[in-house]
């Protein structure tokens, strides 16, 4: 952490505000309109530099807050820019996790964090979910050193990592279920305005975390797939190997200066001993070759990943079931939309057959209204000579239209046109 360090780091505790040497003069054109002067390139670049606040765990369990650019993370993270976009608020990226050379970059919902052999850079935030993984990974950190567990320090950062995502997750699906199962039963019971518009907004919320899910299940997926990307995550081992390589190249480049100066000065060496010493050489210089063979080809022939394997397993398995709830929900929204359409369905076929009714019916009466029509005319007729005669003129034109009402009956009983 010497490059941590630096003039562009600086304290939590220091709550002063801090301001840039870069101005900007504002002037008016003598219209009123305000020039500006002083943004350009170097505008965008310093504002592309600029601090932002992270929270350094360490070994130990012991945070800190920490104010640092992106340059300096690319430098003391030997990570691209690319990667660090990923960690940006301002940005909307699905989660990922991605292991480089020195460093995991986990993007789990809040959970935005850099992860090397010996240390967690969270970025900062004030939400509850970022300050509990904080305050948890440092508890279990510091009970680390109490008690004997193999799993290595950037393992237990992504487990918790991926524990909070998982749990995060499951609880918004619970509480998604909690309130569309009573909406939807009462939709079913009673459809209305208000009732539909609760069901689409709860809808879009599914269909939304549907989509965080997948994301989150798909990586892990994908991570599990491919054993290159799991062996890079091994920063523990690789930084182990390199420290050995190192202190081994040291010690040849010393023993290879000091040798001249040894054979110059101290008394004729016997061959046995001479020779000895060239055999434990070569068998160290073997030895070293060999790890550091075997830490080049890291991501490509792989360590011993069944300890990344099993962790990132059992949060598939969890986050596969989180999945498997949404999709239950999921299943329950459209059996009640197909019941309401079932139920819409079945009102449109009555109000089909109450119109096919009153179509029949008022074609009879029209009938009548014809007979009714013509004997009102001024014309000269015999007809109401006879004391009854109008009588049977009702009588005859009702037997009429009862007769061809019925008929009209029968006919849509033998089409089953309605359900008699």
């Amino acid at each position: 952490m010497d490059e941590l360090r630096s003039p562009f780091l600086s304290s939590s505790n220091c709550h002063e505000p801090t301001t840039s040497s870069h101005t900007v003069r504002i002037e008016t054109n003598g219209i009123g309109n305000p020039q500006q002067h002083g943004f350009g390139i170097s505008t965008v670049k310093k504002r592309g530099l600029g601090n932002r606040s992270w929270i350094r765990i360490d070994l130990n369990g012991n945070s800190k807050i920490l104010e640092l650019d992106k340059a300096t993370l690319m430098r003391h993270c030997l990570l691209p820019a690319r990667d660090l976009r990923l960690l940006d608020p301002v940005f909307i990226y699905p989660s990922t996790i991605l292991g480089r050379e020195k460093a995991i970059v986990v993007s789990l919902e809040q959970i935005r964090c850099i992860i090397t052999a010996d240390e967690v850079l969270l970025m900062n935030s004030l939400d509850g979910c970022v300050m509990q993984y904080e305050s948890e990974l440092c508890r279990r950190l510091q009970m680390t050193r109490e008690q004997s567990d193999n799993l290595v320090f950037e393992f237990r950062a992504v487990e918790l990592a991926l524990e909070f995502t998982c749990m995060t997750l499951d609880a918004q699906v619970k509480e998604l279920e909690m309130e569309v199962y009573p909406v939807l039963d009462e939709l079913a019971t009673s459809i209305n305005t208000r009732n539909l518009e609760r069901v689409r907004r709860l809808k879009g919320h599914l269909l939304a975390l549907t989509r965080r899910v997948q994301k989150v299940r798909d990586e892990i997926e994908q991570l599990m797939d491919d054993d290159g990307d799991m062996a890079e995550m091994y920063l523990t081992e690789k930084k182990e190997r390199m420290e050995v390589f190192s202190s081994t190249e040291q010690y040849f480049s010393s023993s290879f200066a000091e040798g001249p100066k040894m054979v110059s000065k101290s008394a004729p060496i016997s061959p046995v001993a001479s020779m000895s010493g060239i055999h434990k050489l070569e068998t160290a210089l073997s030895g070293a070759f060999s790890k550091h063979g075997s830490y080049m080809s890291s991501s490509a022939n792989g360590y011993n990943i069944e300890e990344l394997e099993m962790l990132l397993e059992a949060y598939f398995v969890a986050v596969d079931n989180t999945l498997s709830k949404l999709f239950t929900l999921k299943e329950y929204i459209d059996d009640t939309e197909d019941l309401i359409n079932i139920k819409l369905g079945n009102v449109q076929n009555q109000l089909i057959q109450f119109e096919v009714l009153l179509t029949a019916a008022t074609f009879v009466a029209t009938i009548f209204a014809v007979v009714t029509g013509v004997f009102g005319m001024n014309l000269k007729t015999t007809i109401f000579d006879y004391a009854d005669g109008f009588n049977w003129v009702l009588i005859i034109t009702s037997s009429a239209c009862g007769f061809i009402f019925m008929c009209f009956l029968l006919y849509f009983k033998y089409k089953k046109i309605l359900p008699f």
